[in-house]
């Protein structure tokens, strides 16, 4: 059912309800005037015969002729006028006028007027007590006006508001649906406008001209407020069916070569059953290498995945120090040959994402814990530093060991860039460098104080509450497709 027609019904039904509601009213305050006014006559004729009641109880005391009283009760009945008059006195009862049979039982006093019931008729009656100074002149007074002519008028307009409670509900029923069908001819505007939007075969978008209508205006900007959140919904969607693809591209591609190895590894065992000792301990030994490659690179391309799909709301404060302690502490036990130094006073908060600040901590030390070592082969010496500086948190990781030169320092976040010789997948570098665009830094290579060795410094702004907190992510999060190679060049020219 359409709104306007229910505007309509619901119009159509109430009117007549405050109309009848109105006129009861009405026939109340009618009634109040008509009683007021017969009352008013009344008190008015109650006075007016008083004197002529007072005169026929003392002619009837006296004794006087019969001629005489009947000249003062004619002349009583004559100033009631249209008043029906009963005077009861001590031993006669006189009536003349308009009043009920005198078998009515009539209120024991009637100060005030009342209204009389008696045989379908109603009567407005008013008493007064009538005395004189002689002895035996008392009585009362009745006075007797008719109701009927309240009845009429209060009929009259009873039906009258009946009438127009009839006639109201279809007239206002269809005024209502008429003005209502007008008010949400902006509501089936944007209607059709919704309905004609297609996200699957088109970019366009709800156009809303404001209709100054309150309502409308706040439904067309909630409706702009969905499409808008399925724009960017169907854009991570999107963002995240590409990455899946490409992860299980890259994944394919890089896997290829240390699967290959351990084909060929795997079939030369099978193959030469007695292969002497050495060769097939060193056989074993590339397998083991191998492997562990394999699960490495595993773990970078699914880091990498993760982080291409985290959201905003997984950010918060976070106390990079305690990141750090944990980090290094957790270095110390699996390398408890190697030196790691840190200072890292507390208190320095980000907006992170704390798995994402370990990750960079744990792909830093352990970078300089396998590239690192000193020279002369001495276990490796790695300091870490944390210092507040312009609005950001600078942290550094510094090894012995022989560097990074300056012209392969803008590529060694690319993804799978690595040393000839290293024994890694080429991608911790790069969780490095998208974990730091995630919270908004910066991160590059510089050289050492000491001269020797390689510096890894990033910055990430320091936690503001307001401002520094609310920070949205990146618009394109791609790192493991494979355009990838291009962003850590850009971030890394952003961050120098």
């Amino acid at each position: 059912m359409r709104l306007s027609t229910r505007i309509a019904l619901a119009v159509g039904a109430t009117v007549p309800v405050l109309v009848l509601a109105t006129g009861w009213l009405l026939l109340r305050l009618v009634a109040s005037d008509l009683h007021e006014q017969q009352d008013a006559h009344l008190r008015t004729s109650a006075a007016a015969v008083a004197k002529d009641a007072r005169g026929l109880l003392r002619a009837s005391a006296a004794d006087r002729s019969a001629a005489v009283e009947r000249a003062r009760e004619r002349r009583l009945f004559t100033s009631a006028l249209d008043v029906g008059v009963r005077l009861i006195g001590p031993s006669e009862t006189y009536t003349g006028g308009p009043q009920p049979d005198q078998g009515v039982t009539l209120p024991a006093s009637a100060p005030v007027p009342v209204t009389l019931r008696a045989g379908g008729d109603s009567w407005r009656v008013l008493s007064k007590r009538v005395s004189g100074t002689r002895p035996g002149v008392r009585g009362t007074l009745w006075l007797f006006a008719p109701d009927t002519a309240s009845d009429t008028q209060l009929r009259l307009v009873r039906r009258r508001v009946v009438t127009v409670a009839l006639l109201a509900a279809p007239l206002s029923g269809l005024l209502a649906g008429a003005v209502a069908g007008r008010a949400s001819r902006p509501l089936r505007r944007l209607r059709d406008s919704a309905s004609g939007l297609d996200p699957r075969t088109s970019a366009a978008r709800l156009d809303h001209t404001p209709a100054r209508i309150a309502e409308v205006d706040d439904l067309a900007l909630t409706l702009q407020t969905v499409l808008s959140r399925y724009d960017e919904q169907a854009a991570r969607t999107e963002e995240a069916l590409a990455t899946a693809r490409s992860f299980a591209s890259a994944a394919a591609h890089e896997l290829r070569t240390p699967l290959m190895s351990m084909q060929t590894n795997l079939e030369i065992l099978t193959g030469h059953p007695a292969l002497p000792a050495p060769e097939r301990d060193e056989v074993l030994d590339d397998l083991r290498r191998e492997h562990a490659r394999l699960l490495g690179l595993l773990v970078m391309l699914r880091e990498l995945g993760r982080g291409d799909l985290v959201e905003a709301d997984a950010f918060g404060p976070v106390d990079l120090a305690d990141v750090v302690e944990a980090s290094v502490r957790e270095q110390r036990r699996r390398h408890p040959l190697a030196h790691i130094s840190g200072d890292c006073p507390p208190g320095l908060r980000v907006h992170g994402w704390e798995p994402g600040l370990r990750t960079v901590l744990d792909n830093l030390l352990t970078n300089a814990l396998v590239h690192g070592g000193c020279a002369d082969g001495r276990p490796a010496r790695i300091e870490v530093t944390l210092r507040a500086s312009g609005g950001h948190v600078v942290l550094c990781v510094d090894d012995q060991g022989p560097g990074i030169a300056p012209e392969r320092r803008a590529t060694v976040f690319e993804r799978f860039e690595r040393r000839p010789d290293s024994p890694g997948s080429g991608l911790g570098l790069t969780l490095v460098a998208q974990q730091v665009d995630l919270h908004r830094g910066r991160v590059r290579v510089l050289e050492p104080p000491a001269g020797t060795g390689t510096r890894i410094e990033v910055a990430l702004p320091l936690w503001g509450g307001g401002a520094g907190g609310e920070r949205a992510l990146p618009a394109q999060r791609n790192w493991v497709i494979a355009t990838a190679g291009v962003r850590p060049q850009e971030f890394h020219k952003d961050g120098s």
